[in-house]
């Protein structure tokens, strides 16, 4: 390759990535004709919040102790049979 096709082929290089770079700096933006002004939806409702029975949340709290109650029963009982059965096996 000559000096000249190189210098040639570098410089046509230069030249594509600089017009690159004003071609990205570029922003197109349209503005819609005829709009005038910008229409948004009324809120006629108001934003209530709704009440929560009492009853309801006693229930749902009562379920969950005696779920947790139960667990902890049968991991305590499982546990002094355990113990039971270590301490009749050891004594024998």
């Amino acid at each position: 390759m000559t000096p000249e096709i190189a210098y040639n082929k570098y410089s046509c290089l230069d030249n594509l990535m600089i017009n690159k770079g004003f071609e990205d700096n570029k922003q197109n933006i349209e503005t819609p004709n005829g709009v005038l002004v910008t229409e948004k939806p009324l809120k006629n409702k108001q934003n209530r919040t709704q009440r929560v029975d009492i009853n309801v949340l006693k229930s749902k709290l009562q379920e969950t102790e005696t779920k947790e109650f139960k667990k902890n029963i049968f991991i305590f009982s499982s546990l002094v049979l355990g113990l039971g059965i270590l301490g009749i096996y050891l004594s024998l």
